[in-house]
């Protein structure tokens, strides 16, 4: 018997699946815990609307987040951290810094879990730091840090 999964399946198959299954199987398992649907013309139909209407929602956000990266590689924040004779920092700027000064600076709202900064940034000058928006897109930020 053909089975729409409704839910993924542990060593059946992800949600939206067409799977083949034995007649017991999906009469006393699948179907009464509604993991899945009975592959009728109806329901493959339903599917197959379903999976179009998901792939233009990813499409949107993937060109979301490819005008935001846009955005974002066109702007240089500015940062001010003291500094001491030679040029030594107190401190350091981390990413949760960053995020708070780009909203207040620019008004772009985001995470700071999507910068990508290897180790904080101790050193006066002009550093790039990488923001993945997407899984497909990443933009690369301008930080100025300059003496306080």
């Amino acid at each position: 018997m053909q089975i729409i999964l409704t839910q993924d399946v542990k060593s059946l198959g992800k949600k939206g699946d067409l799977v083949n299954v034995s007649d017991g199987y999906a009469r006393n398992f699948i179907l009464p815990k509604k993991l899945g649907l009975e592959a009728t013309p109806k329901n493959l139909n339903d599917l197959k609307l379903q999976k179009a209407a998901e792939e233009k929602r990813q499409k949107e956000i993937l060109d979301e987040a490819k005008a935001l990266a846009k955005e974002i590689e066109s702007i240089t924040m500015n940062m001010y951290i003291k500094a001491g004779e030679g040029g030594r920092t107190f401190g350091s700027i981390s990413t949760k810094e960053i995020a708070g000064t780009l909203k207040e600076q620019h008004g772009f709202d985001i995470d700071k879990k999507k910068l990508q900064l290897p180790e904080p940034i101790k050193t006066i000058g002009t550093h790039t730091v990488a923001v993945k928006l997407h899984p497909q897109v990443t933009a690369e930020l301008k930080v100025k840090v300059d003496e306080q």
